[in-house]
């Protein structure tokens, strides 16, 4: 059978059209990504996840990504499941009592796997990395743990471990920093000013310490002291000097949403670009046909390290541990009550 190509893809809606299921079939996604409309009953969503994995082969281990942060970015909610707290809100347990703080986190994401797992979703885009300054735009705004370094390793590292324990994996978002955007990198390029020196004191610091981690996803956004011309995402010196050398991370790279309009050009532009740049797979998310079409035609088979980096990812997961999910449930919720 043919390698995956380097891609992973949403769909538009509740199930799969005719269409989508020849695409998937014919082009070979190597992963799938949800969204808050693909999202129905649990039945229906447990269905979906295998429609789709079912194009590819079967396995279990094909990924099936969602963002489920807690707070606004949380694409599956109540009823489905219970509403989580945001970052900051786990932050401010923290700086009360670290350990605490800490706990909660690994709560959470345990949580998630429970919740995310019986419906055939095995990825979570956890945890949030980046640190944030004052100001920082609402992009990211919440999403954040703090301001401090130390605490948003910390706290990502504990999200990050829940997930695994849980039989699920993480993916480390916005490598190598989003915490200093000013606007919305969905519809505007942000440009960070910041010193070299500067990001590597404060924002590659969480990516480093977590380099050993399977995934991640490139940020947006452009760094004018590595790289004027180019954002993160295509840019090939930010990839091979700070993601690859500072950093130190040997882990599949994914893009944020190639869709987003920080990125120049079409769409098929835009992913010859990340190609370029040195990133491992591209993600696009909104199943939109004409969309899916130009990402297929200029994402590669997996091949090289890229390909070694693929099957690193479908040989990391793990079964999950036997915690009793009523009594985890339990402790997070009198955790946060009193928060």
């Amino acid at each position: 059978m043919s390698e995956s190509k380097s891609f992973i893809s949403g769909c538009k809606g509740l199930s799969l059209t005719a269409d989508e299921k020849a695409f998937f079939r014919n082009e070979r996604p190597w992963g799938f990504i949800l969204f808050g409309r693909n999202i129905g009953e649990p039945a229906q969503v447990a269905d979906l996840t295998a429609e789709m994995r079912d194009c590819i082969g079967g396995d279990a281990d094909i990924p099936v990504l969602i963002d489920q942060e807690g707070g606004r970015v949380q694409r599956i909610k109540p009823p489905n499941v219970q509403q989580y707290p945001n970052a900051a809100a786990l932050g401010v347990i923290y700086r009360s009592d670290a350990e605490k703080g800490l706990r909660a986190s690994w709560l959470m994401s345990r949580l998630h796997a429970f919740d995310l797992l019986r419906l055939g979703i095995n990825v979570d885009c956890l945890p949030v990395l980046d640190v944030a300054v004052p100001g920082v735009h609402d992009v990211i705004g919440n999403r954040a743990y703090g301001q401090e370094p130390e605490i948003v390793c910390a706290m990502g590292k504990a999200a990050a471990e829940g997930l695994k324990a849980g039989g699920m994996l993480p993916i480390m978002k916005h490598m190598p920093g989003h915490g200093r955007t000013m606007v919305d990198s969905h519809h505007d390029l942000p440009v960070v000013q910041a010193s070299l020196e500067e990001l590597d004191a404060c924002d590659f610091v969480p990516f480093r310490r977590m380099n050993d981690e399977l995934m991640a996803m490139s940020a947006h956004i452009v760094f004018t002291a590595i790289d004027p011309d180019n954002p993160a995402t295509t840019s090939p010196k930010v990839v091979r000097e700070i993601i690859r050398e500072k950093i130190g991370f040997d882990g599949l790279l994914m893009s944020d949403d190639v869709s987003m309009n920080a990125l120049r050009g079409d769409i098929a532009e835009r992913t010859r670009g990340i190609i370029a740049a040195g990133l491992d797979m591209v993600l696009h998310c909104h199943g939109i046909m004409d969309e899916m079409l130009a990402v297929t035609e200029n994402a590669p088979p997996l091949a090289g390290d890229s390909l070694r980096r693929a099957k690193a990812v479908r040989a990391g997961f793990q079964a999950p541990d036997d915690a009793d999910e009523q009594a985890l449930r339990e402790e997070f919720n009198a955790m946060i009550a009193v928060a």
